[in-house]
């Protein structure tokens, strides 16, 4: 199973998520390195998880502020072997087209994950993975109901390559991971690379999550607290 870092960041500065309550969030405070500083924490996110993939979520995007381009674009600059997913409260394939235009030639490394809190309607759901590896769905609840304006979750047949199971409330909450609900995502679609996220805390959390058949799991802050530590280069098997 693959272990893929997770970085949030608000207003320019990497925070610390916490259960998804985004007015909760805070500058980061890591095992891993000093400050808060984008390219300082994400090299050694990738350095500790041995990962070539970042996940970042733009919390002014998500939160309706505009989306962090300048900051984007350094971090594409600084890491030219990394690919990114970026989760930026696109509504549509339109809003990814728009950024995408504005980051250049490093956009080809960038993956648009559509969220199903941003995405604003069926038709929305269908453009946006109407092309083979065209994006990321991920799946979002909070508090065991699903924030799904456009009915992500009951057109499984629009479901792209890949698909994030994205349980909120256990995000930064030391919880536990939301198996139950990866493993039911997972019998509505066996051919997609269904992707946890949320609540790891120890690679306990990991092998009880390889064996749910996930193809990758986001982490962030069993990271920074230095609770677990990644085996070989770009893959963790556990």
């Amino acid at each position: 199973m693959k272990l893929i870092p997770v970085m949030d960041l608000k207003a320019g500065c990497v925070v610390r998520a916490v259960q998804g309550d985004r007015e909760r969030y805070r500058p980061i405070v890591s095992g891993l390195c000093g400050g808060h500083e984008p390219v300082t924490v994400a090299r050694a996110l990738l350095d500790c998880s041995g990962a070539d993939v970042l996940y970042l979520a733009d919390l002014d995007a998500l939160t309706g502020g505009e989306r962090q381009a300048v900051v984007i674009t350094t971090l594409l600059e600084a890491l030219p072997d990394t690919r990114l997913w970026l989760d930026a409260a696109f509504r549509d394939r339109a809003d990814w087209l728009a950024l995408q235009a504005m980051l250049g030639g490093a956009a080809s490394r960038v993956q648009p994950v559509y969220a199903s809190e941003a995405l604003s309607s069926g038709a929305a759901l269908t453009e946006a993975f109407d092309a083979p590896a065209s994006g990321i769905l991920s799946l979002d609840t909070r508090g065991g109901e699903p924030l799904d304006a456009g009915g992500c979750w009951q057109r499984p047949d629009a479901w792209p390559g890949h698909v994030i199971v994205m349980t909120l409330d256990r995000v930064g909450s030391g919880g536990g991971p939301d198996l139950a609900t990866l493993a039911r995502i997972r019998r509505r679609r066996p051919d997609v690379r269904v992707v946890g996220a949320g609540g790891i805390r120890d690679k306990a959390d990991l092998t009880r999550a390889a064996a749910t058949g996930a193809w990758a799991w986001l982490v962030a802050s069993a990271l920074h607290d230095r609770r677990i530590v990644a085996v070989g280069h770009g893959v963790s098997l556990f």
